[in-house]
């Protein structure tokens, strides 16, 4: 059985007595260091001097500096920037500041464990990886709860990395909803598996191909994306709330019997054994070496995809619909 950590396992006191600097201010950087900073402890966030974001925490009231000065001034450096430049801003700015018995922290385990960043020896390493985005983790904390957090070891030069870890957890809320103990190899691997083959990549293409299918069979585009994209909310919901049985059980007879009959001629054993295959790419590397050179390149692949992606006509309906949605406030990338 795993290991499961809450309130009571964990000693505020480990967290308080240190000085964490926050690399990065975006969706889990703002929600972490918001987060210690109502939990009593010392923080200041790191930033390029040419950040947007330096504002936004400035104006929180948080002490910003550059990613060297803060790392210099730490002894706990919690590293939440995007995969793709986390290795070349930690050898640069993060590691010449760091001193045997400091922590480095991640929030996910994709550096250390396709071995872009290699840590000194005498470094405590290690994970508090919140199960949800950064806003949920804000806004849970702020209501008196928290989101699930994932806890691995990498390196425990010190003999204190566990409790350090559970009382960071503590401070940023995760021990209120549960702390799961891991490993930075099965963290990396099921959190890649989970969003290529089903919380992005699966569901997106799902999305688009059961779209495009009613549409190509003349079904109004509007109808179309109702019933492929904008229910969605309501069933995954009632996933959340209890499992696939909550979610048979609340909807119609009919449904629960067309999820029966026709879910396993969707995925069939050929998708399963794209989904090993998937994995297999992800468990050897390759996936993480095609990403970080696709990165290092300028990202031209994704930057183009990205724009298509945008333009497809189930994104410009929704953005249509939605507008009409009083209950909705709309949402756009910046």
């Amino acid at each position: 059985m795993a290991s499961i950590y809450y309130d009571d396992d964990a000693d505020p006191a480990v967290i308080s007595g240190r000085r964490v600097a926050v690399i990065g201010y975006g969706s889990q950087g703002h929600a972490h260091a918001l987060n210690l900073r109502e939990s009593g402890v010392e923080v200041k966030v790191g930033l390029r001097e040419t950040s947007r974001r330096r504002i936004e925490a400035e104006g929180e009231g948080l002490s910003v500096g550059s990613v060297a000065e803060v790392s210099e001034w730490a002894n706990v450096v919690m590293v939440l920037v995007p995969d793709q430049h986390a290795a070349d801003l930690y050898a640069a700015e993060i590691a010449p500041h760091l001193q045997d018995g400091d922590a480095l922290m991640f929030a996910h385990g994709f550096n250390i464990h396709f071995g872009e960043i290699n840590p000194d020896d005498g470094l405590d390493v290690l994970m508090v990886a919140p199960k949800g985005p950064g806003h949920l983790v804000r806004r849970t904390y702020t209501e008196g709860s928290g989101v699930p957090c994932l806890l691995a070891l990498y390196q425990d030069a010190t003999g204190g990395a566990r409790e350090l870890g559970l009382s960071y957890a503590w401070a940023i809320g995760g021990t209120r909803a549960g702390v799961l103990e891991t490993t930075f190899k099965e963290e990396t691997e099921t959190d890649l598996f989970g969003e290529q083959v089903i919380l992005c990549g699966g569901l997106s293409e799902l999305i688009k191909a059961s779209y495009e299918t009613l549409v190509e069979a003349g079904y109004q585009p509007e109808s179309a994306y109702f019933e492929t994209l904008h229910e969605l909310k309501l069933i995954v919901d009632l996933l959340y709330e209890g499992g696939l049985t909550w979610m048979r059980y609340s909807v119609s007879d009919t449904a629960e019997w067309g999820d029966y009959s026709t879910g396993p001629r969707i995925i069939t054993d050929d998708t399963r054994q794209v989904m090993k295959d998937v994995l297999a790419d992800i468990q050897s590397g390759s996936f993480a070496r095609q990403w970080m050179d696709e990165a290092r390149s300028g990202a031209q692949r994704l930057l183009a995809t990205r724009a298509r992606e945008r333009s497809h006509e189930v994104e410009q309906v929704g953005a249509r619909l939605r507008e009409l949605m009083p209950f909705l406030t709309p949402k756009a990338p910046d």
